[in-house]
């Protein structure tokens, strides 16, 4: 079932790591009309069902949308150059413990299934180019080493690199409406 609209505490703070990792990739001072004046975008995201990892996602996917946005306006000179510095995207990273196995073991994007029953729960902002904007680490099941947070840290940067890569796909396809 749909839940309600507006956001509670959890959902506001997923709002706020949204915005602050797309403020992140843009260069604010050049996100200006063609006269000086600044402008906003409002990126909005319903999440219909979440399954672990659905903030990454949302932040993935605004970048996309932002693009887009960006490219209109600058199509419609309503914006005299494209703000953006970098791509960004997000995942999510946990160590689970896999059936047989007597440690956890890192996993990227985890499923809820996996989520539900992480050691470590992990999500990850990155620019192109290695950049960290955010890591968000919780030992869900205790506490977890430097060597693994390390581990973690790696798989998420090859995650993202994935992603970019998925991004500058889908923009390279995509028209501006």
């Amino acid at each position: 079932p749909r839940g309600r609209r507006y956001p509670g505490g959890r959902g506001k703070e997923i709002q706020r790591l949204i915005g602050r990792s797309l403020r992140a990739c843009v260069t604010l001072p050049k996100f200006v009309s063609p006269d000086g004046t600044p402008m906003s975008v409002v990126c909005d995201c319903d999440v219909i069902e979440a399954d672990g990892g659905t903030r990454t996602a949302s932040i993935t996917g605004a970048y996309v949308a932002l693009m887009l946005a960006f490219r209109k306006l600058m199509a419609d000179g309503r914006l005299a150059e494209n703000p953006v510095k970098a791509a960004i995207s997000a995942v999510s990273v946990g160590t689970v413990k896999l059936a047989g196995a007597a440690t956890a073991t890192p996993v990227l994007d985890l499923p809820y299934e996996e989520d539900s029953r992480a050691d470590v729960d992990l999500n990850v902002v990155m620019l192109a180019g290695g950049g960290l904007v955010e890591v968000q680490g919780t030992g869900e099941q205790g506490c977890f080493t430097r060597t693994e947070l390390n581990a973690m840290l790696d798989l998420a940067e090859k995650g993202c690199c994935h992603l970019h890569d998925l991004q500058a796909a889908a923009l390279n396809g995509a028209n501006p409406r």
